[in-house]
């Protein structure tokens, strides 16, 4: 006999940018800031994040890519890396993610990719504490995630290990 097992998540929608609480409408206009520093000659799918720590420092990062595709790292890990490496021991409060392409205009929410939500997961498993995540396309609704394992149901994690 089989079983079935549900998994749900829950996002909260804001309308547009401009309805979002105040901390995070400057949080995601560093990301879109950053945004404009992506180097992506291949895609030309710029992608900007900004992480809010517990120390109130604020870590960007923009989407790096390369002709030898792999090698190239996404916006999301390259702040939530760089905020490791920066502030070890402070904690990811929440982080603020835009996408743009240069071919149409993105108008719908663009969340991490797969890679960037297990290395997401990694820092809020690592810090106890979960990890707000606004994303948004370039215009349009931006979507709030109460946490990346909201975004990442059955993670990975070390007790598997």
């Amino acid at each position: 006999m089989t079983k079935q097992v549900s998994i749900s998540t829950k996002f909260d929608v804001f309308e547009n940018l401009n309805v979002l609480p105040n901390d995070v409408q400057e949080l995601m206009q560093k990301a879109i800031e950053t945004r404009n520093n992506a180097y992506a000659p291949y895609s030309r799918f710029h992608v900007g994040a900004a992480i809010l720590l517990d120390n109130n420092q604020i870590v960007l990062g923009s989407n790096q890519e390369n002709a030898a595709y792999p090698s190239g790292l996404c916006a999301e890990r390259v702040a939530i890396f760089q905020a490791g490496a920066l502030y070890p021991n402070a904690k990811i409060v929440k982080m603020a993610i835009t996408a743009a392409s240069s071919i149409h205009t993105t108008t719908s929410p663009i969340p991490p990719c797969g890679a960037c939500r297990q290395s997401m997961a990694e820092y809020e498993f690592k810090q106890e504490a979960e990890i707000e995540i606004y994303f948004m396309g370039e215009t349009g609704e931006v979507y709030k995630s109460d946490s990346v394992s909201n975004l990442l149901p059955l993670s990975f994690d070390k007790k598997f290990l």
